[in-house]
């Protein structure tokens, strides 16, 4: 962990440089450090490498690292660093370095599908990019997708979980998954189980908890929410639970007394949010708690957009007992180098709770350095390498499927108390889960 620190010391030098180079002209800026230079966007920060050597090559991160999801983004940037520097920054040959983007923006603290664009615009126009890790939101992998498929650059998300990033399903909007690949190859892949598995664990959860009419919220014009909670709620169905009730939340609302009244006159039994934590969700959970009842009578069960520390700290003791999923294992589940890792991580955040998602990109990154040290400086054959790959070191075993998901689908239920502990982890039905996709 020394050597560690001092690289984190030199890396914070070369970004705190980036940004002063970067600061009061408003145009794109390039960082460089060892003789590589950087994405040319504001929304990167500096150029961190920490081998021997100049580097070869660069890998960009590609996270929201803004508004309520900045700890969970940091803490994967986190993650990606220590597995680079377990690598000692080099992926078989090729010296590899990084550089951490942004694809939030500070007005509303979360991703912006300008952004998306432009960040996946220059990913795709510099060379020396040879991957992609992320991104969190799958509204923003739909933008950046198409742009980085016509490059042939490679993208391990460790976070999205709409369906329609690779699978075909009802509700899939424009096309998707065809139209996002216009070469009619895949360059994507992600390292967690889709929505269709989270809606069907989701669905078999709820109906353990006794519910048998359950009311799905899902936050207003966000396709990712609405896709989640039609997978919940076709999922239900399949299950024989009756819907309480179908509605949106508007995440620009100052409260929620009158849609809580309305969960209440129906009889609800229990409620599903689906949405982000970002999108008035402590709000959403704190007007729940006092119009429906506590979670300990009326369970509340959210989606994996709640899945973080800020839900607790921002909604308080209304959050406590609720329970919230997650794709794959909690990072106190997970073994052998996974266990490692979130021992690491936790020494680099100072004993703060590890973000669900962070062990995924620490995967994700592992799995983009081995496709490299396979392929080489080859894009189009680091994209063939990483559907090849195989994981287990940091998640266990499992395969990336030509359609870009992985072959595993445990899920796991966590519930909220001063932090969120895991409760129970599922591994839905396939007949659930092949429902839940529509």
């Amino acid at each position: 962990m020394i050597l560690l620190r001092a690289i984190a010391l030199a890396v914070s030098l070369i970004v705190v440089a980036a940004v002063i180079g970067g600061c009061g002209g408003g145009s794109d800026s390039t960082s460089t450090t060892a003789g590589i230079p950087g994405v040319a966007r504001d929304a990167c920060g500096g150029v961190e490498y920490g081998g021997e050597g100049a580097p070869q090559a660069l890998i960009v991160s590609d996270l929201p690292m803004q508004g309520d999801s900045a700890e969970r983004s940091s803490q994967q940037v986190d993650a990606i660093r220590l597995v680079l520097d377990e690598r000692d920054w080099k992926a078989g040959p090729v010296a590899v370095a990084f550089q951490a983007c942004d694809d939030s923006i500070a007005k509303t603290g979360l991703w912006d599908a300008a952004t998306c664009r432009a960040n996946a615009r220059a990913y795709a126009k510099d060379q020396k990019v040879l991957g992609v890790i992320g991104t969190y939101n799958s509204g923003c992998a739909a933008e950046e997708i198409p742009f980085l498929n016509k490059a042939g650059v490679a993208m391990i998300s460790p976070g999205n979980t709409a369906v329609c990033l690779t699978e075909p399903a009802s509700d899939c909007e424009d096309g998707q998954p065809r139209s996002l690949y216009p070469t009619g190859r895949r360059n994507y892949a992600r390292v967690v189980p889709n929505d269709a598995f989270q809606g069907a664990a989701l669905a078999e959860f709820a109906k353990q908890q006794g519910m048998k009419s359950p009311f799905d919220l899902y936050a207003a014009d966000d396709p990712t929410s609405t896709g989640q909670a039609t997978n919940f709620r076709a999922a239900a169905k399949a299950l024989g639970l009756r819907s309480a009730g179908f509605a949106t939340w508007d995440p620009n609302a100052g409260d929620y007394a009158r849609l809580f009244q309305k969960v209440k006159r129906s009889g609800a039994d229990g409620v599903v949010l689906a949405g982000l934590i970002e999108e008035n969700g402590a709000q959403v959970i704190q007007d729940k708690a006092k119009i429906v009842g506590p979670n300990d009578e009326v369970p509340l069960v959210a989606f994996d957009g709640f899945a973080q520390q800020s839900t607790i700290d921002r909604a308080g003791s209304a959050s406590r007992g609720m329970f919230a999923s997650v794709p794959g294992k909690a990072p106190e589940s997970l073994t052998g180098q996974g266990s490692t890792l979130v021992h690491d991580l936790q020494d680099e955040v100072g004993g703060q709770p590890v973000e669900q998602f962070a062990p995924y990109a620490g995967e994700a990154a592992a799995r983009m350095i081995d496709a490299i040290a396979i392929a080489g400086k080859d894009r189009a054959a680091v994209v063939r390498a990483v559907f090849a790959s195989r994981g287990g070191g940091i998640l266990g075993p499992f395969r990336i499927e030509p359609s870009g998901d992985p072959n595993l689908g445990p899920i796991t239920l966590l519930k909220a108390g001063s932090k969120f502990s895991p409760h129970r982890e599922i591994t839905p039905k396939a007949s659930v889960v092949t429902a839940a996709r529509g």
